[in-house]
């Protein structure tokens, strides 16, 4: 009996079946003949404004048979082709839920060189410096922690664990506001690279870590066998290979740092999240600028990411010849 009800649920049928009841159902308790969808379907359907359970659950068929015939379709599809039109689907459906909320387009037209020229600019010279510097950091620490140096050890566990454990915008805090109180002003733009800098560089030095510590002893054996010093040994024969492991999480931390950068806004830096709360203030348009902020994000993680993927192919080429 067991064998049968599993051979039932590997029946094609049966997944769709099931596909079409779960977004049925989801439909009926989700209430989405009350939104959008049911303002455009409710015409098609003959039905009224003010919905009752039969007005539901007709939207709630409709739905699950049209999302088993899109995935009929997409499964004649090559991999390529499914790939194109559940992306085009998707970004549809986000198009059309931010158009739900009635936005002003003329205003966000006016406003997005603005926030492409200043905000998005500044977004990302910041975080391309403060990588850059976190990476020398995250190196010095994770040298430090493989170190049998105590007060080297020491300090990098100290300022690892001390920046990992307490958020980053508590540090944008103390960094801007705390300094001053040192006798060193600092401006808004440096202060925000140092926090970032100084947070990811604390990540990411056990990435570096880990990524040093994968390659063999071996490796080092054979270098002390050939004479080299422990120096010239780190930076021809385990960096080379440890670096295969570091990029691509470290591609990842960057771009995560694109999104934490938004927390500079508070101390006043014309990032992209300060335009985006500042400029529609005025005409009380937030949600304009706020969706914009959000698709320009989202665009730059995807130019990122892309560029990413490039410099693994390539470094990976690079390491097998």
């Amino acid at each position: 009996m067991q064998e049968e009800f599993f051979e039932i649920l590997k029946q094609r049928w049966f997944r769709l079946l099931g596909l079409f009841l779960i977004v049925a159902i989801l439909s009926v308790a989700l209430k989405l003949a009350d939104t959008v969808v049911g303002q455009w379907m409710a015409p098609a359907l003959g039905v009224s404004t003010e919905h009752v359970f039969f007005d539901h659950l007709m939207v709630g068929l409709i739905l699950g048979a049209a999302v088993v015939l899109n995935a009929l379709v997409i499964e004649k599809l090559p991999f390529s082709g499914q790939l194109l039109v559940i992306w085009l689907e998707l970004l549809i459906l986000i198009l059309a839920f931010f158009d739900s909320f009635g936005l002003s387009y003329p205003f966000i037209w006016k406003r997005l060189p603005f926030l492409i020229t200043q905000g998005a600019f500044t977004t990302i010279y910041v975080s391309i410096i403060a990588i850059s510097l976190a990476c020398v950091l995250a190196m010095a620490g994770a040298l430090a922690r493989l170190s049998r140096n105590g007060p080297a050890y020491g300090l990098a566990t100290f300022y690892i664990s001390f920046f990992r454990g307490t958020p980053l915008l508590l540090q944008v805090y103390l960094i801007y506001l705390g300094l001053p109180q040192l006798g060193y002003d600092v401006a808004a733009v440096p202060a925000g690279i140092a926090a970032l800098s100084l947070c990811y560089g604390a990540y990411m030095a056990e990435i570096f870590r880990a990524g040093i510590q994968n390659i063999p002893d071996g490796q080092t054996e054979a270098g002390l066998a050939l004479g080299l010093r422990s120096g010239i040994i780190m930076r021809k024969i385990i960096l080379p290979q440890a670096m295969r492991i570091i990029i691509p999480p470290t591609g990842n931390q960057f771009i995560a740092m694109l999104k934490d950068s938004s927390l500079i806004s508070v101390i006043g830096v014309w990032d992209l999240m300060f335009l985006a709360r500042t400029q529609g203030r005025s005409e009380f348009k937030h949600l304009e600028m706020l969706i914009t902020a959000a698709i320009i994000y989202w665009i730059i993680s995807i130019i990122f990411e892309l560029v990413q993927s490039r410099i693994e192919k390539f470094y990976g080429r690079s390491q097998v010849r």
